[in-house]
């Protein structure tokens, strides 16, 4: 089968905050370098990973390094990786938005793209003249796009708006129709970011129904860049994993699906240590984790058992006298099946670390494998809630078998059903 595209090698460079390399001397320098004296930019030799979880200290990222990989005409492809993994950025080099510091891509074919809601669409023209205009950029004869100008509107849905300008459209009418014209206008690669979590339940399988014609039915070739790994999975045959800008893992969907959410979630059952990549950044931290330790057998959980929690806490303010504890449970979908918060506490006065006990009664848990956040948060009604900390991922657990004197059949239950009764926080204070 025929090759669609083609990454050889492909990096991506960025210097934050800047235009080029930033001053005229850099710049006159890059150009003497790389055009007179015919060598390698003296400028890629330098530059930090594109992980978020650290500081850095460079002005230059690597939002993407050495990206070597092949799509066969007709393939469906889901690309899959954390915020920040150079997955957005892929595709837009794909579509020419940008272009790449080194390597070539490679792709035969006209190349539709649904990058962001209204890519590509002018605010001031109906969603009629945005149809024109969108053909003409993929190279579609007018005659071509009212052959399937009906087909367009009657699967967006817009056809009472059609003839209003599309500021006026609401962001799900938006990427209905930006879907739309990439979907029918027959490109033979479609390009589709992450665009679907805007529309509704009803809309969103209609696209996916239509992605599956458009590379089964039609031979078109699919990138998609989704953070739900049901539709992943439902969609795509093959997939790769970005972590940091560099190719992960690629293979099988399901195996790639498996990868992911198996490296992202917590190695280690029961206790953790919290290190600076479970902490998410954009909080006070004037109270912060220092480690969380689940008391329960964590391979081996009835789905009716009580969950007991020892996080041990540090407080970097002394004025921080109250706050309330929260947790959020993730399946092995990396979807959010729960989210328990408890009653507002006060601290113990002078104690700079302290130990909660925390207990989760009738959590009603399928059998399957989960991960845990845990928060801590002001409650201040008079001003805007703020975390004071955030720890991802940082305890796994198994739910594994059902109590036997349960009167409901295990194959009746829910996936989440959870208790919503308040968490109960007990605080003693430690010397450290």
């Amino acid at each position: 089968m025929a090759t669609a595209i083609e990454f050889n090698h492909v990096s991506k460079q960025y210097r934050l905050g800047l235009v080029s390399t930033g001053t005229l001397r850099h710049d006159i320098n890059r150009w003497w370098q790389t055009t007179i004296l015919g060598k390698e930019d003296p400028y890629l030799k330098i530059g930090e990973t594109n992980d978020r979880s650290v500081k850095g200290t460079s002005d230059y990222v690597w939002a993407l390094r050495d990206i070597d990989f092949k799509v066969e005409q007709g393939d469906v492809v889901g690309i899959i990786g954390k915020n920040g993994a150079g997955k957005s950025t892929l595709l837009k080099l794909l579509s020419r938005v940008t272009g790449p510091t080194t390597g070539t891509i490679r792709a035969h074919g006209r190349i539709g793209s649904l990058l962001e809601v209204g890519t590509g669409f002018h605010s001031e023209m109906t969603g009629r003249e945005n149809i024109y205009m969108n053909g003409a950029i993929l190279g579609m004869t007018k005659a071509e796009i009212d052959r399937k100008l009906d087909e367009i509107i009657d699967f967006s849905g817009c056809e009472r708006y059609i003839d209003t300008p599309v500021k006026r459209y609401s962001s799900g009418m938006t990427v209905r129709l930006g879907f739309a014209v990439a979907a029918f206008l027959e490109p033979e690669i479609l390009v589709v970011d992450e665009v679907l979590a805007v529309g509704d339940a009803e809309f969103q399988k209609k696209a996916i129904g239509k992605m599956k014609d458009v590379s089964q039915g039609e031979g078109r070739t699919v990138l998609f860049v989704s953070h739900n790994m049901a539709s992943v999975k439902q969609l795509c045959k093959h997939g790769m994993v970005l972590k940091n800008g560099r190719m992960d893992y690629s293979g099988e969907i399901n195996d790639c699906v498996n990868y992911y959410i198996g490296n992202n979630l917590s190695d280690l059952y029961g206790y953790t240590e919290i290190k600076p990549k479970h902490h998410i950044y954009d909080c006070l931290h004037e109270l912060e984790y220092v480690s969380v330790k689940m008391l329960n057998d964590a391979e081996n959980i009835s789905n009716e058992e009580t969950l007991h929690f020892i996080l041990k806490i540090k407080r970097n303010v002394k004025s921080v006298d109250r706050c309330q504890f929260g947790i959020v449970i993730r399946n092995e979908q990396d979807n959010v099946v729960g989210a328990m918060y408890s009653k507002e506490v006060e601290l113990p006065v002078n104690a700079d670390y302290m130990e909660v006990k925390l207990d989760l009664p009738n959590h009603q848990l399928a059998k399957g494998k989960y991960s845990l956040n845990f928060n801590m948060s002001n409650n201040d009604r008079m001003a805007a809630i703020k975390d004071y900390d955030v720890v991802k991922d940082v305890i796994r657990f198994e739910v594994n078998y059902q109590d036997t004197d349960h009167k409901i059949p295990f194959t009746y239950w829910h996936l989440g059903d959870i208790s919503y009764n308040p968490i109960q926080p007990l605080i003693t204070s430690l010397k450290g």
